[in-house]
């Protein structure tokens, strides 16, 4: 007989992993909004819609946007989290491109502050989409070996820094209409006529990382990069894979990582609606563990991030 988990888990559709992953006892979905010309959906890890439904109507005009969490839905998740008596962790979308985290932990301090025996942890993941998969992946692994609530967050809070992903998109359009990238830098990559990689910063932000001369050669960059970064050196170590409707460059993706090494395990997923509405369709990650980012940071950002933790 299997010993019960320490801890439930609260995760957001945002981590963008198939449904079949996060479903099971004790891992409880929080659904962000999105909305189109149709009106306001939830982002159910393609429950209800597939990706190339969602996908072919961005191609075909529509321009989804996104949403915060609501108050309303964390108070009732964290409700029924405390009412449980189970100690709790949330693994939240980064704050670096969503208010919700702040949400998130206004509404925790607020129930805390009512039972203040509770325990409900609520961790920036600073990741998004599948390389927020990869942390959330292997958070379930650690709860089902034993963790508590307590070591859980902790250890999220160190294994986001070791998460390590690039992506490719085909404009950056989508991203500049929805305010997560300058207006600068979507111009250039307009103008330069490539195909824009970017990864998320230490602080959970997107910056741009290269530009590849199309979609061929940057597979092949992402697969590069991917071989030249990874650290976990062990038998059967998971490699994330995600595409927005552009199934046949992941598998391109996949065969040529396969064929560098062949005992990788392969964590394959679509980039959801919410996440997919600001990079729109062809965008193509890849996600691993590698070393500490924060030991990659400029002179210039150690000063800064230095400064930002004094204030």
């Amino acid at each position: 007989m299997e010993a019960q988990p320490k801890c439930n888990l609260i995760i957001d559709s945002c981590c963008d992993l198939p449904f079949e992953v996060i479903d099971r006892p004790g891992v409880q979905l929080l659904e962000f909004p999105y909305i189109d010309e149709k009106g306001e959906h939830s982002d159910d890890l393609y429950r209800t819609i597939t990706p190339h439904e969602f996908y072919e109507g961005m191609r075909a005009g529509s321009q989804p946007s996104t949403a915060q969490v609501p108050v309303t839905v964390f108070q009732d998740v964290f409700s029924k989290a405390i009412e449980s008596g189970v100690p709790t962790v949330y693994l939240s979308f980064t704050s670096g491109l969503s208010g919700s985290f702040n949400t998130a932990v206004m509404m925790r301090d607020q129930l805390i502050a009512e039972h203040p025996e509770a325990e409900l942890y609520v961790v920036d993941t600073y990741l998004a989409s599948v390389a927020e998969a990869l942390l959330v992946y292997e958070a379930l692994n650690q709860r089902d070996n034993g963790m508590t609530a307590r070591e859980l967050a902790a250890w999220a809070e160190e294994a986001r820094y070791f998460v390590d992903a690039e992506f490719m998109v085909d404009d950056l359009e989508s991203l500049r209409r929805g305010g997560r990238i300058p207006s600068t830098v979507a111009y250039a990559g307009a103008k330069l006529d490539v195909k824009p990689l970017l990864n998320i910063s230490i602080e959970g932000k997107l910056a741009l990382t290269g530009v590849a001369r199309g979609r061929k050669k940057g597979i092949r960059q992402l697969a590069e990069y991917c071989s030249k970064r990874m650290t976990d050196q062990k038998p059967g170590r998971c490699v994330v894979i995600g595409n927005a409707d552009c199934p046949k460059d992941a598998a391109r993706l996949k065969e040529l990582l396969a064929k560098e090494d062949d005992n990788l395990l392969f964590l394959e997923s679509s980039i959801g609606p919410v996440i997919g509405s600001h990079v729109g369709p062809g965008m193509l990650a890849v996600v691993f563990w590698g070393g500490d980012r924060r030991e990659e940071l400029s002179v210039a950002d150690r000063i800064a991030r230095k400064i930002k933790k004094e204030g």
